[in-house]
């Protein structure tokens, strides 16, 4: 588990899991959080219940959705079947950007799961908006951006740099030339820093892991597609009121 120092809060608890620590074999070795995968279900929930104990809540209050790329946010405020205090906000990942949020003075959380289209069409934005509806200030909030894939390992073909500078043209910015002739090496985590803090967000950290290149502590989606596995394993990121 790796944490930022900016939320060891009193009151709170979090923590960007790495893949180490669980009971999966094989591609899903061996802290696999993802339901969706083609792991055992029974061994999945085991490793979220490891997650859970570390985090300081019960298994059935760390929560996690079905996730797609999109700018929609729930709000939680109880685990969604159980009644016990004590609920974590969970996002799973796998080279997609998870952040975890936190205002400490209104104790409101929040987790983002955003890869390159919910950046772009506002995950961030509409997080911040959930939360400040709960009674946070965008001012006061923190955000930290956990394992992501680097610009170096995220390559893009010809077509995607224009999703991003049609919009904005100083998002150009955030591309890099590839060694392909046509391709460039997308910035994901730089954009989603620089949006968050233009968003009007108190404290914003990178952490600045690649889940591509350290392949002992992250799954990453891409590095199993380049060796044709047939499935891969789910990072989850947490955050808790404890």
């Amino acid at each position: 588990m790796i944490q930022s120092d900016a939320l060891l809060l009193p009151g709170f608890s979090h923590g960007f899991f790495t893949r180490e620590g669980g009971h999966s074999q094989g591609v899903f070795s061996s802290l696999n959080c993802g339901m969706g995968s083609g792991d055992d279900r029974e061994t999945v929930l085991k490793n979220r219940a490891v997650v859970a104990q570390r985090l300081g809540v019960a298994p059935d209050c760390l929560l996690s959705a079905y996730q797609v790329h999109s700018a929609e946010a729930a709000v939680v405020t109880s685990p969604w079947q159980a009644d016990e205090p004590g609920v974590a906000l969970g996002v799973l990942t796998a080279d997609c950007g998870p952040i975890l949020f936190a205002d400490p003075e209104a104790r409101v959380i929040g987790a983002a799961h955003a890869g390159w289209k919910g950046a772009l069409t506002g995950i961030t934005a509409r997080t911040l908006q959930v939360m400040e509806a709960q009674g946070a200030d965008r001012a006061r909030i923190i955000a930290v951006i956990g394992p992501t894939i680097s610009q170096a390992a995220y390559e893009v073909g010809p077509e995607f740099p224009a999703r991003f500078t049609e919009p904005d043209p100083a998002n150009a910015r955030y591309f890099n030339p590839s060694p392909r002739a046509g391709h460039a090496n997308f910035a994901l985590p730089a954009y989603l820093k620089d949006r968050l803090k233009a968003e009007g967000v108190g404290a914003v950290i990178d952490l600045s892991l690649c889940t591509f290149a350290d392949e002992e502590r992250f799954f990453s989606y891409r590095r199993a597609t380049h060796r044709q596995e047939k499935d891969y394993g789910r990072l989850i990121s947490a955050i808790a009121l404890t």
